[in-house]
């Protein structure tokens, strides 16, 4: 009695068609949108992982931002030093000159004057040198503090140098030549200070280049651990939707055979 009032081949014929839509609805969505996961119910576990990764994945990427500009900033203070390195020597040059004794008064008051105006390039270099709107070598950036990682404790700082505290912003000039030798010794320790700072900065460039490499190769790998997760394996997807297509033709064909088998019982019983 029951198995004439209910089809249960038509039963599962229909639930057999529901699952094979559902199925060739997710394929075509994961084939449209490129995602195997488009929400959470797709997958809970991997939307959870993705997320945790995609977190990581952004802060190393402005980690490494972070490390970049760090360069470009020692970059720009070690132009300027490099700038004002070549003014100290052609500076020294004329110390030397003016402090031979074939000079007249003249000569020496020519090379007085262009000393002089070598002078005030250094100091007028030290004053301008900035990045980004801050100035970096006349004492008001003592420390260039540099987040350079994912964590609280990837961080980098680097000593900047106050270049107005140089020698050879106060050696005496050239006009005679008791204060050519004078300035010569300033000029000497303006050139060692200038080469330490330099020398610190080179190593923090390189410090800051191979952390800004790390950082971008860790969220590379987090990228494509992401991808793994949460991007459509085409060929997988397109077998999948071909699979649902033809198991939603066949429930079709079971669902009309399903429906005719009790119209036939009903024949025979007239």
């Amino acid at each position: 009695m029951s198995g004439f009032a209910t089809n249960v081949s038509a039963l599962r014929a229909e639930h057999a068609m529901t699952e094979a839509s559902r199925h060739i609805d997710d394929s075509t969505v994961q084939l449209a949108t490129g995602r195997r996961v488009n929400s959470a119910a797709d997958d809970t576990a991997g939307m959870a992982i993705n997320s945790k990764l995609n977190a990581q994945s952004i802060s190393l990427q402005r980690a490494m931002r972070n490390a970049n500009e760090g360069v470009n900033l020692l970059q720009t203070a070690d132009g300027v030093a490099n700038g004002m390195s070549g003014a100290l020597i052609r500076m020294r040059e004329i110390a030397i000159q003016s402090a031979n004794g074939t000079n007249s008064d003249d000569d020496r008051a020519a090379l007085d004057n262009e000393f002089s105006e070598l002078r005030e390039h250094l100091g007028a270099a030290i004053d301008s040198a900035s990045w980004n709107g801050q100035k970096i070598l006349n004492g008001t950036m003592t420390n260039l503090n540099l987040q350079i990682g994912a964590s609280s404790n990837d961080s980098q700082s680097v000593d900047m140098a106050d270049f107005r505290d140089l020698s050879a912003l106060s050696a005496a000039g050239v006009s005679n030549s008791g204060d050519a030798l004078a300035s010569l010794s300033a000029i000497d320790e303006s050139l060692t200070a200038i080469d330490s700072a330099r020398v610190k900065w080179g190593a923090a460039m390189n410090r800051l280049i191979q952390a800004g490499d790390a950082s971008s190769n860790v969220a590379l790998n987090l990228d494509s651990a992401r991808s793994k997760i949460m991007d459509t394996d085409y060929a997988q997807a397109t077998a999948d939707l071909a699979k649902a297509q033809i198991l939603q033709m066949a429930g079709k064909a079971m669902l009309s055979q399903a429906n005719q088998a009790p119209i036939a019982v009903l024949r025979l019983l007239r």
